[in-house]
């Protein structure tokens, strides 16, 4: 009796784990993944808009990620689909429209494509757009490895973050050592741009709080205002792009 119990016991057991295993197996292959989404007629792929030249006309299906800024009728957006993202630059806009916008707001938008000291963005001049069912919100790529390398810019404008960076020192305007500069050569006050040094892998790299996007009422600006030299730190932000990598930061923390 004792073996036939044990015996059985021993089945059960290797049903429990077969059944665990192929419910497993199951939930991995359900789990969703990221898959581009099928465009309406005449809307671009992210690879057509990147083939395109500059200044060719180009319309696109895309989700607002974050908003610079809006005036005289005009809205600056960052914005992201699941294949790549877009720099939208003064796109005609109402404030009524504008205030709709929210993140993940989907939207099609037709313009001419423009090159500005290397950053690739759709110029609003000219430029029609319309607010469209759905939704999506970008998650963050991780993208410190990416730093220095040629497949950096792949990644353009989109949501990216940064981890395990160190603050490097920067010398202002009186000559002083600083963590970050007001301006670009910290020639600016409070309110204005901040520009900070990072480095990780042995290389430095230049990032911005855009003070349009993000000023100085934000959590990421008084961050950044209260860094020292030698912090550790992680970052979130866009890839925007000028005369080289310029990252558009959004969050800053503590290294985890």
């Amino acid at each position: 009796m004792k073996k036939f119990t044990a015996l059985l016991l021993t089945a059960s057991l290797v049903l429990a784990s077969a059944s665990m295993a192929m419910a497993a197996e199951t939930e991995m292959e359900t789990e969703p993944t990221l898959t581009p989404e099928e465009k309406s007629e005449g809307v671009m792929t992210h690879d057509e808009y990147v083939a395109a030249a500059v200044d060719d006309e180009v319309t696109i299906e895309t989700y607002v990620q974050a908003k610079q800024s809006w005036w005289e009728d005009k809205a600056t957006l960052y914005t992201q689909d699941q294949e790549g993202a877009y720099f939208i630059y003064n796109l005609p806009c109402s404030e009524e429209d504008y205030d709709k916008l929210e993140v993940g707001t989907k939207i099609r938008v037709t313009g001419y494509k423009a090159d500005f000291n290397g950053e690739i963005e759709i110029d609003g001049e000219g430029a029609t757009f319309e607010i469209l069912d759905g939704e999506f919100i970008a998650e963050p790529l991780d993208a410190t490895e990416l730093l220095g390398t040629d497949e950096l810019i792949d990644h353009q404008n989109e949501l990216v973050s940064f981890k395990g960076m160190t603050v490097e020192a920067q010398e202002d305007a009186e000559g002083n050592e600083v963590a970050f500069l007001y301006n670009y050569d910290g020639s600016g006050q409070d309110g204005d741009d901040l520009y900070f040094d990072a480095s990780v892998n042995g290389e430095t790299y230049t990032f911005t709080v855009e003070s349009y996007l993000c000023d100085n009422t934000t959590d990421v600006y008084k961050a950044v205002t209260e860094l020292k030299v030698g912090d550790v730190i992680d970052m979130e932000g866009f890839l925007y792009w000028y005369e080289g990598v310029n990252p558009h930061i959004t969050s800053v923390t503590a290294a985890e």
